[in-house]
């Protein structure tokens, strides 16, 4: 069990499995309430998923121009470190439960920044400009966003995936977002420490 911010976080890992659904069936209606019984039904599907996540898409197409949804995540699922460049699109996140670590990249796969984001406190959502590598890793069970992009959706271009990224269900997928979690605790502990240390030398 490791420590990030304070927060226990526990790693069932996600499973690499083809027979089943990514998302639940889009709303047919004109006018659809965003109901707890929605995101209750989302978030209760994320936790039998073997990829430790489910979507909640509202719009009714690929080809629409706005693509909304929720996201529902449980610590460890793995979300490929990506950006969406070809062609260029804008992503915004507004997390509404749980908690979740924005990690930002460079080029070259390095940790650039990080912002924990939660409701009801500072950071409670992110907005991702398109050439920006980046992944989101959730820390506390039933973490929900929503997600809102640029369309139209073209699987085989959506996400650019880096060369240095393991691809989901890949054997080495695993392994990498545990070394990354071990990096960002690390980080958030010796961080907590020194800040701890000039405080004691200041009293």
């Amino acid at each position: 069990m490791l420590k990030i911010h304070g927060q226990d976080i526990f790693l069932p890992m996600t499973e690499n499995s083809t027979d089943y659904p990514l998302a639940m069936d889009t709303p047919e209606t004109d006018v659809t309430p965003l109901s707890l019984t929605m995101v209750g039904a989302l978030l209760a599907q994320s936790r039998e998923a073997p990829r430790k996540r489910m979507l909640q898409t509202l719009h009714t197409s690929h080809d629409a121009l706005a693509h909304r949804m929720f996201n529902a995540m449980q610590p460890g699922t793995y979300i490929m470190p990506h950006r969406h460049l070809d062609p260029p699109k804008d992503e915004t996140i507004l997390v509404m439960a749980g908690s979740l670590i924005f990690v930002q990249f460079t080029d070259e796969g390095v940790v650039e920044n990080t912002i924990l984001l939660q409701p009801g406190t500072e950071n409670f959502g992110i907005d991702v400009a398109p050439h920006i590598y980046h992944t989101f890793i959730p820390l506390k069970q039933d973490t929900l966003v929503f997600e809102t992009k640029t369309g139209p959706y073209e699987p085989d271009s959506d996400k650019n995936v880096p060369d240095w990224a393991p691809r989901e269900g890949s054997p080495e997928a695993e392994p990498y977002l545990l070394e990354l979690i071990k990096s960002l605790a690390e980080k958030a502990n010796a961080a907590v420490d020194q800040m701890n240390a000039e405080k004691a030398t200041t009293e």
